[in-house]
């Protein structure tokens, strides 16, 4: 590959939006899409809720391994078995002939998708400048919520033109695109790229491939806090990706295209969010070289406000009151993917794919949670906005849990433990 005019950083970079924005819309899809297989296959809300939780089982539990693997055989082959499998299993969507094969159809692209995240940040611990970290994990989720936003317009204008189904096979088609271009553009050591530049290797770390075994317990321990605070976030992300679109069609009794518009407008609000997000958590760390400050009080605020969005949905029904409250409750909660997932580089640079996917299990364990138990609540009580009660309280928690999470103490193995050569590791401060 011979050197072009755009810097081999800032194509790393926009491969990862690109992945971010494909997996998301292959996962969110199915949202919409439930207007079609729900009156198709005469599902109720909490049967639907299963589809849409069904995936995040073996996505919880390919978090961690999948970073371990991502740490171990590196991010490009890692993403090339992913993206494979999440591509099959999107158009293998389109084929299903119940409830039964749509469920075993969401269990495969969460196995597909479950390393893809832990995997991402792996490459970014060597591919970004510790400076831009939180720019860099900001501006690939905000892909990943253009791709929330995009869906729900996007496969109501397919589903009217084709049906549902043909949804998921054009998301799973561009897929597989994606792919094949990864497979060409990627190097696991950006010294080994030929289009790198002198200048770009000299301004990014330098993270040594250690041979040793992942330090589990230690490490479990040490981002405890941090997945427990993304679990907080985790549980209002599924709420507004699995039921938003829903919540407009049936609690104003609103048509599938003006519903896809107002959950596009909220979901476009978390693309602000994520950007900015980001941006605001380097500018700090640039002006006080405080990571604390840039990462746990940041998170811890921006929980705040999104609790203080979401309290007007309890006192009123109103269409206009709602979109500026859900807007700006999923502005202000976007905001805090940038540092958050900067965290697990920050602590453990060696171990980002397994810190990162340790952390992902929190979003993971909502996701199964609470799409189910939001469903359940709206079937049973017929009020779409009782699961926002549930959302405000974990944020409450999350608020106060940020300030355990200490993204400045970086992770280091106890004086007693070895490598595989037999070295002592420094005591952690």
């Amino acid at each position: 590959m011979k050197r072009s005019g755009f810097r081999a950083t800032s194509i790393v970079l926009l491969m990862l939006c690109l992945m971010y924005f494909i997996t998301y819309l292959d996962r969110v899809n199915v949202s919409t899409a439930a207007a079609g297989f729900g009156k198709d296959f005469n599902l109720n809300k909490t049967e639907i809720g299963l589809v849409f939780s069904a995936f995040a089982y073996p996505y919880l539990v390919f978090q961690i391994i999948g970073g371990w693997v991502s740490d171990k055989f590196g991010a490009k082959r890692t993403l090339i078995v992913c993206g494979v499998l999440w591509a099959l299993a999107t158009i293998l969507t389109g084929f299903a002939g119940g409830l039964i094969s749509l469920l075993l159809a969401r269990l495969l692209l969460g196995l597909g998708e479950g390393a893809t995240f832990p995997a991402a940040t792996s490459a970014m611990a060597r591919w970004v400048k510790k400076e831009n970290r939180g720019f860099a994990q900001g501006i690939t989720h905000a892909f990943a919520r253009i791709g929330n936003a995009v869906a729900p317009a996007a496969i109501v204008f397919v589903m009217a033109a084709y049906g549902w189904r043909m949804s998921f096979y054009v998301c799973g088609v561009l897929s597989l695109i994606w792919v094949i271009v990864w497979m060409f553009v990627f190097t696991e050591d950006p010294a080994d790229h030929p289009g790198v530049s002198p200048e770009e290797l000299a301004g990014l770390p330098v993270v040594k491939k250690k041979n040793v075994k992942i330090p589990w317990g230690p490490l479990a321990k040490r981002m405890a806090p941090v997945t427990i605070v993304y679990f907080c976030y985790g549980w209002t992300l599924w709420l507004f990706l699995s039921w938003i679109p829903q919540y407009f069609l049936h609690s104003y009794d609103l048509d599938l295209k003006k519903s896809a518009l107002f959950a596009s407008s909220v979901f476009f609000a978390g693309v602000v969010g994520d950007t900015l997000g980001g941006i605001v958590s380097d500018r700090i760390l640039i002006r006080t070289r405080n990571i604390k400050w840039a990462r746990s009080y940041m998170v811890s605020i921006c929980m705040f406000l999104t609790l203080l969005s979401l309290l007007p949905l309890l006192f009123t029904h109103n269409l206009t009151v709602s979109i500026i409250s859900l807007s700006a409750g999923f502005f202000f909660a976007e905001m805090t993917i940038g540092p958050m997932w900067a965290i697990p580089m920050d602590i453990a640079p060696e171990y980002s794919g397994t810190a990162s996917g340790m952390m992902n299990t929190g979003s993971a364990l909502a996701a199964i949670i609470s799409p189910v138990l939001s469903g359940y609540l709206i079937d049973r009580f017929g009020n779409w906005e009782l699961p926002f009660v549930g959302s405000m309280i974990l944020m409450g928690f999350g608020v106060v849990l940020a300030f355990r999470m200490q993204p400045e103490s970086k992770f280091q193995l106890a004086a007693t433990g070895t490598d595989n050569a037999g070295n002592a590791h420094p005591v952690n401060p």
